[in-house]
C-alpha cells in the first residue's frame, strides 16, 4: 500500500497528526510497502496506545478506501511495551534498520520514509551500544 511515495508521505502526514492530537510523542517511525513500525511515548498519563492506534487506522482507513476502494489495515496491530531494560534508542535502531533488512536500501539514512518528529536529527543518533531484537525473534538462550 505505501510503495508509492506519495502513499508514504501520506501516512507519515497522518501519523504526524494523529500523534499530536493524541498527546503521542513519535521517537521513530518506518513506512515499509506493506506496513508501518512507529515507536511511540504516551505525553500525558491519560494517553491510550489503543484510542491513539484506532484512531490512526479509523481516519487513514476511511480516507485511504474512499480514494483506492481498497480496505488499508488488517483488524489488529502488534504493539510491544517496553521494559525497563529495553533501551529506545536501540528500539528505534531496530525500526530505522527495516528497510536495510529488506534490502530496500544500503543504509537506514538513504530511506526516506524513516525518522522521528522528537529528535532533531535522528541520523546523528544512530548508534546505540547493543542492537535490540523484538522478542518473538529472540533466540532461546
Amino acid at each position: 500500500m505505501f510503495a508509492k511515495p506519495e502513499q508514504a508521505v501520506w501516512l507519515i502526514d497522518q501519523l504526524r497528526e494523529q500523534s499530536a492530537s493524541n498527546q503521542f510523542a513519535v521517537h521513530a517511525y518506518c513506512v515499509m510497502p506493506d506496513h508501518l513500525h512507529a515507536l511511540v511515548f504516551g505525553l500525558e498519563p491519560a494517553s491510550s496506545m489503543l484510542a491513539f492506534a484506532k484512531i490512526l487506522k479509523q481516519k487513514t482507513s476511511y480516507e485511504f478506501r474512499r480514494k483506492f476502494s481498497e480496505p488499508l489495515w488488517q483488524k489488529k496491530f502488534y504493539d510491544h511495551i517496553l521494559r525497563p531494560k529495553d533501551s529506545p534508542a536501540a528500539v528505534a535502531v531496530y525500526i530505522w534498520m527495516n528497510p536495510v533488512r529488506k534490502n530496500l536500501c544500503k543504509t537506514p539514512h538513504d530511506y526516506p520514509f524513516s525518522g522521528s518528529f522528537v529528535l532533531e536529527d535522528w541520523r546523528k543518533t544512530f548508534s546505540p551500544k547493543e542492537l535490540w531484537q523484538p522478542p518473538w525473534k529472540a533466540r532461546p538462550l
